[in-house]
């Protein structure tokens, strides 16, 4: 089975000349740093093929860590960038991002109360013109403005929008994480939003196979249907093995299996970013 994990961390060393923004003293990861060749390493162990490069918060809007482990492997790793939002010279810097080999789109978070505001205020609408426009794909975290996000989709149909982790805020755990469930599962109508089933076991109460996880896990597959649900790690803040996020799928889910199973688990992931080049690996290629 192609599994390609739809987002890991990785990122280089705090340097003088590269320091870490304050937002990685609370960001719940290793505390060392993770390079793509560590995160070769362990996908070989976990049996997975590719991945999604997501440059961390913490070192800001660099890209170039991660573009570079696309150039050097451009069947296991895609970038989805990230840039602010707020400079007028975004949009500018966006607009090379179609001719950059191995960058298919870019990540925004709008967790945090000065980014939310963004979403009301108009700052972030250059974004979804210019993605729809330059058929770049967006993941999005933004678990408490849903609604807003379902009336951007609407508005740009041609713009594909991955909803991270589920939609999950990460602020509790067990049954009060899917609080918003019902929220999430009102925009499948939107036939231009997926879902990230990605950070799972960051929020169960209870041990693997985190049986609290399954139904959820169940009721996002039927609504938006495998095509368009991604399985994903969030590796390096993993309260399991890598092994065991990939296995929480593979075998512990028995209503999951065959073809719907496959999608989930990468081709879906490959097909809503027009990256085919993981589908070329083969084992002995691992």
């Amino acid at each position: 089975m192609l599994i390609v994990d739809s987002q890991v961390h990785i990122w280089a060393a705090e340097t003088p000349d590269r320091p870490w923004s304050p937002l990685h003293a609370g960001a719940a990861q290793r505390a060392e740093p993770f390079s793509a060749d560590d995160l070769l390493t362990e996908m070989r162990a976990a049996g997975v093929k590719a991945a999604v490069l997501v440059p961390p918060s913490w070192e800001g809007t660099r890209n170039e860590l991660a573009l570079d482990a696309a150039r050097r492997h451009p069947a296991r790793f895609a970038v989805m960038g990230r840039l602010p939002l707020e400079h007028p010279d975004s949009r500018d810097r966006m607009a090379e991002w179609p001719y950059l080999r191995g960058l298919f789109g870019a990540r925004v978070n709008f967790r945090p109360a000065a980014s939310r505001a963004w979403l009301q205020d108009g700052t972030a609408d250059w974004l979804w013109r210019q993605a729809e426009r330059d058929g770049l794909c967006l993941m999005v975290f933004a678990p408490h403005d849903l609604l807003r996000i379902g009336a951007v989709a609407a508005a740009h149909p041609n713009l594909r929008i991955a909803l991270d982790h589920m939609a999950l805020s990460g602020e509790e755990k067990g049954e009060a994480a899917f609080a918003n469930l019902p929220d999430l599962l009102a925009l499948a109508r939107h036939p231009n939003i997926a879902v990230k089933a990605s950070a799972l076991p960051c929020v169960a109460a209870d041990d693997y196979p985190y049986r609290s996880l399954h139904e959820p896990i169940r009721r996002v597959v039927d609504a938006f249907g495998p095509e368009r649900v991604f399985w994903g790690s969030d590796l390096t803040r993993l309260p399991c093995s890598y092994s065991q996020a990939v296995r929480l799928f593979t075998e512990e889910l028995p209503w999951l299996s065959g073809a719907e199973l496959e999608a989930v688990m990468g081709g879906a992931i490959c097909d809503w970013l027009d990256w085919p080049a993981p589908r070329t690996l083969s084992d002995a290629t691992m």
